[in-house]
């Protein structure tokens, strides 16, 4: 597969990791991605691809492409046999200025890129970015599109603040604290919280803990669960089981066969890293 990233400038790059662009044959059909604190936007300009989400039973065709606030469980994407798709990996806060609803309306809810911004707006975007001729090209076209919908949001300035705090422990610091230190109220650090990141900020920090703790994970090696609990600061082994369960939907013993999988069968892929084969 082809897949080209860059970083975004100015005023983006307080709210965005990357911009990529996404080509080719996936090495899938359907792929699981586990929950962490990574809210994307997809803008599909090849064949419709599908997500089950949340609590849902069956999958749902995106056409023109996804939104993705935080996700507290883990989702399935399903692709077309080829691929072709632009889109944004998005800092927790930073895609509350581009929606027109709270973030937590979408909150394991994807929704299609039209029913954020307009059938005319979006079909106008997939028209400029598919004439395009590099996915430099396509990626630059994008970027100019989020600045010009960048809006203000109140609160958001907080709640960066915070998250980036949450973020630079790995999700261990007590909420409490955070909250103490931006003087601000536990029930107003939440409005603000599910207004812009979807999730309260203790739901945040259980997303980066249990990250931070799976991604530091080398499951080449033989891996002792109880020792990786206790070090990422989870209660006891069964807290961190079912905290696993719920981010994943798998057993840490399964996740790492599905991830000892991976690497085996597409070593150096571009999709490796956090999403898993669901079939």
């Amino acid at each position: 597969m082809e897949y080209v990233s860059q970083a975004p400038r100015p005023p983006l790059d307080g709210l965005i990791d990357d911009l990529y662009y996404l080509e080719g044959a996936p090495p899938y059909a359907r792929l699981l991605l586990p929950a962490a604190p990574a809210p994307l936007l997809i803008v599909n300009l090849g064949a419709p691809f599908l997500i089950r989400a949340g609590t849902a039973d069956e999958a749902a065709e995106y056409a023109d492409g996804c939104v993705v606030t935080t996700p507290t469980r883990a989702w399935e994407f399903g692709y077309p046999p080829r691929t072709r798709s632009v889109g944004v990996h998005v800092k927790p806060w930073g895609m509350a200025p581009f929606l027109p609803m709270p973030a937590a309306e979408l909150c394991d809810r994807p929704v299609t890129v039209e029913q954020m911004w307009g059938r005319r707006a979006i079909a106008e975007l997939r028209q400029r970015l598919t004439s395009a001729d590099t996915p430099r090209e396509i990626l630059m076209l994008l970027e100019e599109e989020l600045v010009r919908r960048l809006r203000p949001i109140d609160g958001l300035e907080l709640v960066r603040q915070t998250s980036s705090a949450i973020a630079a422990t790995g999700g261990t610091v007590p909420i409490s604290d955070i909250g103490v230190a931006a003087r601000a109220s536990s029930t107003y650090l939440a409005k603000r919280f599910k207004a812009v990141v979807g999730v309260t900020p203790k739901r945040l920090a259980r997303s980066y803990r249990f990250a931070s703790t799976v991604l530091a994970l080398d499951v080449a090696a033989p891996i002792d669960w109880g020792d990786v609990a206790a070090d990422a600061g989870y209660f006891d082994q069964a807290h961190f089981v079912h905290e696993f369960r719920e981010f994943t939907g798998l057993t840490p013993t399964r996740y790492v066969e599905v991830r000892r999988r991976f690497l085996r069968e597409h070593p150096g892929h571009a999709l490796d890293g956090w999403p898993l084969p669901a079939d």
